[in-house]
């Protein structure tokens, strides 16, 4: 296994950790936010690594031979994938707007002591 192949491995592991730290640690729910998409764009850029062959060509019209060719399915599946975070995304900081006008304050240990 080179280089090539092992960063984005790596980078993978390094995004969800990162992601993970912010949203058990932080109590700021846009940064909470923030930590789901970057595990998010771990999962992405796993699917994608995962994807890639050394020497194999994309699956459009070409005149190579259909064994040198890669898997559209996870490229698909990103794709997907992405559509869907943008719109839980949006729908999340909607919910944090909500939370903001009607507690005052997106600080989520203060929203849970308003409910108490």
């Amino acid at each position: 296994m080179n280089w090539f192949t092992l960063f984005p491995l790596i980078m993978v592991v390094t995004l969800i950790i990162m992601g993970l730290y912010v949203v058990l640690f932080k109590k700021n729910l846009i940064k909470i936010i923030m930590g789901i998409a970057l595990m998010q764009n771990g999962a992405n850029l796993f699917l994608v690594s995962l994807a890639y062959r050394e020497g194999y060509v994309a699956p459009i019209w070409t005149s190579a031979p259909s064994a040198d060719m890669v898997l559209p399915t996870p490229h698909a599946l990103t794709l997907t994938s992405i559509v869907i975070g943008v719109a839980t995304t949006a729908l999340m900081l909607s919910f944090v707007m909500m939370i903001k006008k009607h507690y005052g304050t997106i600080n989520s240990d203060e929203v849970r002591r308003c409910r108490e």
